[in-house]
C-alpha cells in the first residue's frame, strides 16, 4: 500500500511526465478531478495549467483546444461539486476524516465562502485546496445556482486561460524553457501558496490582537 501511494505521488509530482505521457486528455482530466471531486484537493492544478502553456509553445499541444476544453473541464467540475454539496448539505461537514478528505479543508473553503460570498467562486480558483472544496460548500449554503454558474464560468476561463497563457509566454519568450520547466514550476508552487501564508499570518495576528485586547479590558476592571 505504501509503495502505491509513493508511486502514485511520484508520478503526480511528475508534471512533465505527466503531460508528455497523457497530453491534452489527461489535463483535462486533472482539472475536472480537482475542480469536482474531494480526492482532487492534492492534484498540481497551477503547476500543471502553465506547464501544460509552456508545451503548447513548444508545438506539443494545441494552444486553442487547451483553452477551452480544459476550461470546461474546469467548470464541469465545480458543477459536479455544487450539486454534491446541494444534495449533501450539511452532511458533509460530519463526514469523518480519510485518507483522501479531511474535513479542515472543507471548513477552510466555508470561512472562505463566509467572508467574501459570490466572489469565493472567482478567488478560490486561484487557491490550492480551497478551489477543490469552493462549490460543495457553495451548494451546501444554497447559494442560488444562476449566480453560481455565472460566477464559475467567470472565474473557470480566468484562472484556466491566465495560466496556460503565462506558461505559454515563458515557452515563446525564453528559449528552452521546458528544459528547465522544473524552476519555473517551483516557483508556480511558491506563488500558489502565498494566498495561504498570508491568511496563516493575517489569522494569528488577528488572534494576538484579540488577546492583547481582551487582557486590556481585565486589568481595566
Amino acid at each position: 500500500m505504501f509503495e502505491l501511494l509513493k508511486d502514485a505521488f511520484h508520478l503526480l509530482s511528475d508534471i512533465r511526465g505527466l503531460i508528455q505521457w497523457g497530453g491534452m486528455l489527461l489535463v483535462c482530466g486533472i482539472v475536472f478531478v480537482e475542480t469536482g471531486l474531494f480526492v482532487g484537493f492534492f492534484l498540481p492544478g497551477d503547476s500543471l495549467l502553465v506547464t501544460a502553456g509552456v508545451f503548447a509553445a513548444a508545438g506539443h499541444l494545441r494552444l486553442s483546444l487547451l483553452l477551452f476544453l480544459v476550461a470546461f473541464c474546469a467548470i464541469a467540475g465545480d458543477q459536479l461539486g455544487y450539486w454534491i454539496g446541494r444534495r449533501a448539505g450539511q452532511a458533509l461537514y460530519k463526514r469523518e476524516d480519510s485518507l483522501l478528505f479531511k474535513k479542515r479543508h472543507l471548513q477552510r473553503a466555508n470561512e472562505f465562502y463566509s467572508r467574501y460570498g459570490g466572489k469565493t467562486v472567482v478567488l478560490a480558483r486561484f487557491v490550492p485546496i480551497v478551489r477543490t472544496f469552493m462549490s460543495p460548500v457553495a451548494g451546501a449554503a444554497r447559494m442560488n445556482y444562476r449566480q453560481f454558474f455565472s460566477y464559475d464560468v467567470f472565474g473557470g476561463f480566468l484562472w484556466v486561460w491566465s495560466m496556460v497563457l503565462i506558461g505559454y509566454s515563458l515557452g515563446s519568450a525564453v528559449p528552452n524553457v521546458e528544459k528547465k520547466i522544473h524552476i519555473v514550476i517551483a516557483v508556480v508552487i511558491f506563488l500558489s501558496i502565498l494566498p495561504a501564508v498570508f491568511e496563516v499570518i493575517r489569522q494569528r495576528n488577528h488572534k494576538a490582537d484579540a488577546a492583547s485586547t481582551n487582557e486590556s479590558i481585565t486589568k481595566n476592571v
